[in-house]
């Protein structure tokens, strides 16, 4: 029997998943109740730090008495619910996703991706190359973020970070309906022109790169950003006495992305434009 770690005392439920009996504490989400059981279900738009956004439909479960597919990074728990993570039900809607997705959305740089889509067996040619895939540029249109529409999925964590759920700057939503629908900002304008206070929260919390810091960008252009050969230095932001934790990104001993840790207890995993942006000092020989 599998056993969910424990925050604040929560009374303890039992339910089954995929035959085995588990425990797990009430106002968990089955998506939690997997994990913790080591059950590889896929999730595209869901972070831990937030509510669920239940946009991208890869972590669907099947729930007995259930008539239809549940989100399972957002239907709780309940005692005695029967739940299957592995059934050719559940197979055949996450290839479809993949499929779906994959020939919509340039996802090239989304993390664990290609995994799935082998592992799922999807084909996104199956629906035809770049069947309705936004042509644009990507938007550059200041120093710091750039927004590539092509590779966005419209789950809105970006919309959440810079509003009620994080910044409460409320610079961009999600414009327009059906396939015209894209984040932006108010009458389209500049980002520069916008309530946007340049803190990059939403480049932490996109699943896809649709939005990107500019030095990343940049990089990932003329083919030079190698993740792997990158490492990952904790430090603590020298600009304020606030002492949010910073994670600086190195490569070839120059600093090319600045995140935080989202369990960090002073930040949250969020920075303002000095934490994230102002670094250049460091690497100026003058």
């Amino acid at each position: 029997m599998t056993v969910t770690a424990l925050g604040v005392p929560r009374r303890l439920l039992d339910l089954t998943l995929d035959g085995e009996p588990v425990r797990a504490p009430e106002g968990t989400t089955l998506l939690d109740v997997c994990r913790a059981a080591g059950k590889g279900v896929p999730a595209l738009c869901h972070l831990d730090t937030r509510a669920p956004a239940s946009a991208c439909r890869l972590c669907v479960v099947e729930v007995e008495g259930s008539r239809a597919l549940v989100a399972a990074c957002s239907r709780e728990a309940e005692p005695g619910m029967t739940v299957r993570t592995d059934t050719e039900r559940t197979r055949h809607s996450r290839r479809t996703v993949l499929e779906l997705l994959a020939s919509s959305v340039d996802l090239s740089t989304t993390p664990g991706i290609a995994e799935w889509i082998e592992e799922y067996g999807a084909r996104p040619d199956r629906f035809g190359a770049d069947a309705t895939r936004v042509t644009e540029e990507p938007v550059v249109d200041n120093g710091l973020l750039v927004r590539d529409h092509g590779k966005c999925l419209r789950c809105g964590q970006c919309v959440r970070a810079c509003g009620d759920q994080g910044r409460n700057t409320f610079a961009i939503s999600v414009l327009g309906r059906g396939f015209g629908s894209r984040v932006g900002v108010e009458y389209d304008a500049p980002l520069t022109d916008s309530a946007c206070v340049f803190c990059g929260d939403c480049v932490d919390v996109c699943p896809t790169g649709a939005l990107s810091v500019r030095s990343e960008f940049d990089l990932r252009r003329a083919g030079a950003w190698d993740e792997p050969a990158q490492t990952v230095t904790a430090t603590v932001c020298g600009h304020c006495g606030v002492g949010c934790e910073l994670a600086l990104h190195v490569q070839d001993n120059e600093i090319v992305k600045v995140t935080s840790p989202p369990d960090s207890p002073v930040a949250h995993g969020n920075l303002c434009i000095k934490g994230r942006f102002g670094h250049q000092y460091i690497q100026n020989r003058d």
